[in-house]
């Protein structure tokens, strides 16, 4: 019986190794990784994009981070006068966030005036928590209803290189993603690309940096398209749907129209 047992073991092994050998050398396996490396190449930083946001402002400075996890990776590298973070602290030990609570209730409790000042308006709000889409349509709506008129909305995570990228579950990393994740937010940053109520770009750096604003010429929106928000039509179309643009081009785009409002 032991000798059955270990001829079984050893087959299982064998199929395995075979199994895994065809997965490696599929031709989409193999582009996912060269997507993903190239993704991680990419040399702009949602940090750099937040701050030249925020040095735009002749003024006081107000920053809202939502999704913090760990401070250090960018919510102490932004300059603002006043800086806030949420996050419920599901991957913490310690809890860094000034509010350990999560977003939706949060801005229920400062709708309500439970925290903060009852008229604080934010100049830049990071959206970097939940990468749902449910949610991260939820976090737009309440962050426009509490940024200034002239402010943005930034979110991380826009432009999933593949599908794996993409995927729901954060936690399945058997995939040329491995642990990168950007779930479904690029859904919700396509939803409101279709709101004529703001305006927005992605920039084509660090996963997708997308950017709404109410009052800058960033991007027109567009009609609604992709209706079951199918990936692959997004890989087809990205370039359209999620308006890419080159950093450079974004900051040249901001610095113009900056400088005309302020003369």
């Amino acid at each position: 019986m032991n000798y059955f047992k270990k001829g079984l073991a050893k087959i299982e092994a064998i199929n395995n190794s075979r199994s895994s050998k065809r997965f490696a050398n599929n031709p989409i396996f193999i582009e996912g990784k060269r997507k993903n490396k190239i993704e991680r190449s990419k040399p702009t930083s949602r940090t750099e994009v937040l701050n030249f946001l925020l040095s735009q402002f002749n003024r006081e400075t107000s920053y809202l981070e939502i999704g913090v996890r760990n401070p250090a990776d960018n919510h102490i590298h932004i300059n603002a006068n006043i800086k806030y973070s949420v996050d419920p602290g599901v991957k913490a030990i310690d809890n860094p966030a000034h509010f350990g609570i999560p977003s939706d209730e949060f801005f229920a409790k400062l709708r309500n005036r439970e925290i903060l000042s009852n008229n604080l308006k934010f100049d830049v709000v990071f959206v970097d928590g939940l990468h749902l889409a449910d949610q991260v349509d939820r976090d737009i709506i309440n962050s426009l209803e509490f940024i200034k008129e002239d402010g943005f909305i930034v979110l991380h995570d826009c432009n999933p290189p593949s599908i794996w990228h993409a995927r729901e579950d954060y936690h399945y990393w058997d995939t040329p993603a491995e642990e990168a994740w950007n779930g479904s937010t690029w859904k919700a940053f396509l939803k409101w690309r279709g709101n004529a109520s703001v305006q927005s770009c992605c920039i084509d750096s660090d996963w997708g940096v997308g950017v709404l604003s109410k009052k800058y010429s960033i991007g027109k929106s567009i009609d609604p398209v992709n209706p079951f928000y199918e990936y692959n039509d997004l890989d087809k179309n990205r370039q359209v749907y999620l308006n890419l643009v080159e950093y450079y081009d974004f900051k040249r785009l901001i610095e113009e129209q900056f400088s005309t409002t302020t003369k």
